[in-house]
């Protein structure tokens, strides 16, 4: 039985990661040890278990199959330990989260970071990249996404609302013409994303401000974020990457501003999962106490200039100075 499960240890960590040398620096074993163990699981079980490609090992559907049953062995095993040390209510082992780079640059660090001070034991894993995120292959635990997907064996939960606005740097405001209204924008230099690369309906926004294609652009919404901050000229944020900065202002509030929704979005095997149900939890929970500590400060600490700028206070007591 203990090598049954040394075994689907191997397995999920190889499903996880999706080759044998990364599985392998995680447990500390050679590629080859885990290689070798793959196949004896393969062979007890009379199934193959991955397909090998150049993007490297993918689950088949036996290895599908098993996964939620060698989660169920895993969260067992740590239960039992847990027991035995006194800390069932702790949650430990590793957990993978895909999110897009907006939300993994600047929501998720103050909402995992509360979630490892409880959990010690957690490991948490951000893979952000701009793309939707594909759960069947096990390329991550959970996902975060900007759109509820309607097309495979996932559960999908909303989490909270945000909003995209119109922001630039001071200091770049300073320098040239006032934006007073829409039209305005024209003469200015606009911020965006790659648009072939962008991979979400969601954040294909430019349009609705009368531009075709971005002066500056990055499929990475963080690297826009540093764009602008260094007075690089105007983009459409996140407001809550704005909150309590001190280089950028927002622009033309009342004028321009979308409301996107953020989804949690698992594979519907993992329901089963008490472990990852509960890390689910918490960071649902994390998220939107987080996003209404953003509300709070965007309508307690908001002061707009002659030329509609609106600053934003981290304390919700005024404009940052």
């Amino acid at each position: 039985m203990a090598q049954s499960w040394d075994d689907l240890r191997v397995f999920l960590a190889v499903a996880r990661q999706g080759s044998l040398s990364a599985a392998g620096a995680g447990l500390t074993l050679d590629p080859a040890t885990i290689g070798r163990r793959i196949a004896r699981l393969e062979a007890a079980l009379g199934a193959p278990l991955f397909l090998k490609s150049p993007q490297g090992y993918a689950l088949t559907e036996a290895g599908e199959r098993l996964f939620p049953h060698a989660e169920e062995a895993e969260q067992a095993m740590t239960h039992a330990e847990d027991a035995v040390r006194g800390q069932a209510d702790r949650l430990s082992g590793t957990v993978r989260i895909g999110a897009p780079d907006g939300c993994a640059n600047f929501l998720l660090p103050q909402v995992l970071a509360q979630i490892v001070s409880r959990h010690p034991g957690l490991e948490v894993q951000v893979v952000a990249l701009p793309r939707v995120f594909n759960l069947n292959r096990r390329e991550a635990d959970l996902a975060i996404g900007v759109s509820a997907p309607t097309a495979g064996r996932l559960t999908v939960q909303k989490i909270t609302d945000y909003r995209l606005v119109l922001a630039a740097a001071r200091s770049y405001l300073a320098t040239t013409s006032p934006i007073r209204t829409i039209e305005d924008l024209k003469g200015h230099r606009l911020v965006g994303y790659i648009p072939e690369m962008i991979f979400d309906k969601e954040l294909d926004y430019l349009g609705s401000l009368g531009v075709e294609r971005p002066a500056l652009a990055s499929n990475s919404v963080a690297v826009q974020f540093h764009m602008i901050r260094r007075g690089a000229g105007l983009a459409v944020t996140h407001d809550f990457a704005l909150l309590g900065d001190p280089f950028l202002t927002q622009i033309l509030p009342d004028a321009f501003g979308l409301t996107r929704s953020f989804y949690l979005i698992r594979h519907a095997d993992d329901a089963r999962v008490r472990r990852l149900s509960r890390f689910a939890d918490l960071l649902v929970d994390g998220m939107r106490r987080e996003m209404a500590k953003v509300r709070e400060g965007l309508t307690g600490g908001i002061a707009s200039d002659d030329a509609g700028h609106r600053e934003i206070s981290e304390t919700g007591k005024g404009p940052v100075s």
